[in-house]
């Protein structure tokens, strides 16, 4: 596989990240105003189950392709996806936390 792909789909899956992150964040900020108030039990239940999904969900955007990739035997490329994902996900992170400095 080209470096330009391995380099692109990792990008598109930390943009993944991005997004569904968020959106976990929305649903957070707003849960009351979108579901109004519920049993603690049930707001414990949804949370952990949230929680649940989330790993699954980002485990499978930032794994996902490299374990194929390494089980069809292209371990280099796996390796090299693996690495290009950390480093945007770092890069978004930082880019993130540095929003939220100027922003203060």
């Amino acid at each position: 596989m080209k470096k330009s792909k391995l380099l692109l789909v990792s990008f598109l899956n930390s943009l993944g990240v991005l997004a569904y992150t968020s959106l976990v964040v929305f649903i957070m900020n707003n849960g009351e105003k979108l579901f109004g108030q519920k049993s603690p039990f049930l707001g414990g239940l949804a949370i952990l189950m949230l929680f649940v999904l989330s790993a699954i969900t980002t485990s499978s955007l930032v794994l996902g392709r490299p374990i194929y990739l390494y089980l069809q035997g292209l371990k280099s490329e796996a390796v090299k996806m693996l690495v290009y994902t950390v480093a945007s996900l770092f890069i978004i992170t930082a880019l993130v936390l540095l929003s939220l400095f100027w922003l203060k």
